[in-house]
């Protein structure tokens, strides 16, 4: 057992004790940390969009397949909740180490190890029975999910490859996928443009909060970008990564001519704000802009996806 895995089990067992009573949370503050879910939050968006979009393209209507759209919610909603527990349970030995993940329930030892892990084990599994009532690929596309971000993303490369965001965001990237198999098993070339839009969006957002981290991490012993290969480094790489989208909203024609300027005119937006920002002298502050506009663009241009098909 390495120094990290016994202080972190240490603290497990004993961090109850110091926390500060003032501090303390709900049981119910402390299951939605568990389970993270403002990531739930936000794939659950991207996963919606995708059944929106293929219900409006298959000429389907939304009221007509409520009870598609219940599993595959639900069902989307638990897999990822179930995998952000199992990524808590296997992250408890240095999420100790990170200000932002200090307070886990986890690491304070307010939930053991044992209940965490079957806790996650379950969601995925009652999460992959609802969306089995929709469409076997978009079951397999929520499996292949769970395992990228568990076994590919968690236990492998976060800790040992610099690549480790951009084989995260496979997993990231799978939702819109999942909501469109559900409905229409043949993926079309829309589908997967929306997989690669979110598979392109999550590095810049990432590597933007890895800046402001980036003692974190460094302290975690996590290869991030910014740790290994420093700030100039990866300014660079997220001016790459948000240049990458600028074809993608050519795929997306079918959204038609509004949404295709809308969706040009943030990512240009993005990459100019990107390139001014090499002015700021402040590295984090740079950071710091690139990671809200990212947050807004993920916003705006799914919920744009949506309001076109409306008019």
């Amino acid at each position: 057992m390495s120094n990290s895995k016994a202080y972190g089990d240490a603290a497990i067992e004993n961090g109850a004790a110091s926390l500060d009573s003032g501090a303390k949370t709900s049981v119910w503050k402390d299951f939605m940390a568990l389970i993270k879910i403002g990531i739930v939050n936000s794939n659950l968006i991207t996963a919606f969009t995708g059944l929106w979009l293929a219900l409006h393209f298959t000429g389907q209507s939304f009221l007509d397949h409520l009870d598609i759209v219940f599993f595959t919610v639900i069902g989307s909603s638990l897999i990822i909740a179930g995998s952000c527990a199992v990524n808590n349970f296997i992250d408890r030995d240095i999420d100790h180490l990170m200000e932002r993940t200090k307070t886990r329930p986890t690491v304070t030892g307010k939930i053991m190890p044992g209940k965490v892990l079957l806790l996650g084990i379950l969601l995925i599994g009652i999460g992959t029975l609802f969306l089995s009532f929709t469409t076997v690929t978009a079951t397999v596309i929520g499996l292949l999910g769970v395992f990228s971000y568990v076994v590919l993303y968690t236990m492998w490369s976060k800790r040992q490859l610099v690549s480790n965001t951009i084989i995260g965001s496979i997993s990231g990237a799978v939702p819109p996928l999942i909501g469109w198999a559900a409905v229409d098993a043949n993926l079309s070339v829309l589908a997967w443009s929306l997989f690669i839009l979110m598979f392109v969006w999550q590095p810049p957002h990432f590597y933007a909060l890895a800046m402001r981290r980036v003692n974190e991490y460094k302290a975690a012993g996590i290869p991030m970008l910014p740790v290994v290969k420093g700030f100039k480094a990866t300014k660079i790489h997220i001016l790459i990564w948000v240049a990458a989208l600028l074809p993608i909203p050519f795929f997306l024609t079918d959204l038609g001519i509004p949404f295709l300027i809308l969706a040009s005119v943030l990512n240009i937006g993005w990459l100019a704000l990107g390139i001014y920002g090499y002015k700021i002298k402040d590295d984090i502050k740079w950071a710091k802009l690139m990671f809200v506009y990212s947050l807004q663009y993920l916003t705006i241009i799914f919920t744009a996806m949506v309001i076109v098909t409306l008019i």
